[in-house]
């Protein structure tokens, strides 16, 4: 048929549209799985981590499943508690951030003999007049806001999971009758959780290692709300490239308004940069290496179309989202040319069968 690469194309295109769609309309739903999908790999290294320890060694993987579960319960609980109490806060104090730049900015202005100036009213026309730092920040922290029903849906489809995940790869055998094909499902499943997990449990680490550090920073220097911003700095840090300079933006623009203080503004600037390019630079590197083996211009797609998609959820979950697509492509001949397109050296070697089940 001489028009079939044209209605594949055409099927393509609306199919990715669908998909979109799809994935908009239904993000109340969707995302709190994907997330306790996520958070699942997360605990399970967790567990896996603490049966290695010569006390808990011992004790049954449901058992050690379940501590992890329950700690990460009251996380995700704490964190929504903290999120709640803490942007209630910085919307009351920030009329008065507000005035303290404004203030600093006039003071800046007499020094320099600027309010002489026509054109100095004509600036403050359009900048200080007509920023609202409230309705600024407030939109900026909007997405932490609606975190209550994600939370609770992330907490009880993630116990689930995680209680049903040993049972999932009879499961699959069951559902497949060829043995052929249940093999290879098994094995593209296990290969993604392997990176996946791994991939997670590192950067989780080290975004605690971040956080901690960046706490430490903020409060030693006494900003408003450390315990916050340095949950922030760490959520944020999942995000490549951007993540970590939005994280420490939001700290240190409100620091100018708390402080009215260009010098400990700068101060604070310096040390959570620095806090950030040792992360960045000397520990990440380290720890997780080039393991993802992922185009950094697929990485900034990624993110862009998963941020279009579910805002800064997206964003955070766009790095597994793409690896777990790597793999899966990589695993058919057909589709296999996507992955070594997304990949980074273009060397994604078909994985060899894997040696433990799914669990």
């Amino acid at each position: 048929m001489k028009n079939a690469p044209f209605l594949n194309l055409v099927l393509a295109v609306i199919l990715v549209i669908a998909v979109g769609w799809l994935l908009v309309a239904g993000r109340p739903i969707i995302l709190p799985i994907v997330t306790a999908v996520i958070s699942v790999y997360v605990m399970v290294s967790a567990s896996d981590m603490l049966g290695r320890m010569p006390i808990l060694g011992r004790a049954p993987k449901i058992l050690l499943r379940a501590l992890v579960l329950l700690a990460f319960t009251v996380a995700v609980l704490a964190f929504a508690v903290v999120v709640a109490g803490t942007v209630r806060d910085i919307a009351a104090a920030l009329p008065v951030y507000q005035e303290n730049i404004e203030a600093m900015v006039q003071a800046v202005a007499q020094r320099f003999d600027l309010e002489s100036q026509m054109l100095w009213d004509e600036i403050r026309a359009v900048t200080l007049e007509r920023i609202d730092m409230q309705q600024l920040v407030l939109a900026a922290l909007g997405g932490f806001t609606s975190v209550g029903i994600t939370v609770f849906l992330v907490v009880i489809y993630a116990g689930f999971l995680i209680g049903e995940r040993g049972v999932f790869p009879a499961k699959i055998s069951a559902a497949l009758t060829d043995a052929e094909t249940a093999s290879k499902t098994l094995r593209v499943i296990t290969d993604i959780n392997g990176q996946i997990s791994q991939y997670l449990s590192v950067k989780t680490l080290i975004n605690l290692i971040l956080g901690l550090i960046s706490y430490a920073i903020l409060w030693l220097l006494g900003v408003d709300f450390a315990l916050f911003w340095a949950i922030t700095i760490a959520l944020l840090n999942y995000i490549p490239y951007v993540g970590s300079y939005l994280g420490v933006a939001f700290p240190v623009i409100l620091s100018l308004g708390q402080f009215a203080s260009l010098q400990t503004t700068l101060v604070l600037l310096a040390m959570l940069v620095a806090a950030q390019v040792w992360v960045g630079n000397v520990l990440e590197p380290r720890w997780i290496g080039r393991q993802l083996n992922m185009s950094p211009f697929v990485v900034l797609v990624a993110l862009s179309v998963w941020s279009a998609l579910w805002g800064i959820p997206g964003a955070i979950l766009a790095i597994p989202m793409t690896s777990i697509l790597i793999i899966v492509t990589s695993n058919f001949e057909s589709t296999r040319f996507i992955a070594v397109l997304l990949s980074e050296r273009g060397d994604t070697a078909r994985p060899e069968p894997a040696k433990e089940n799914a669990a």
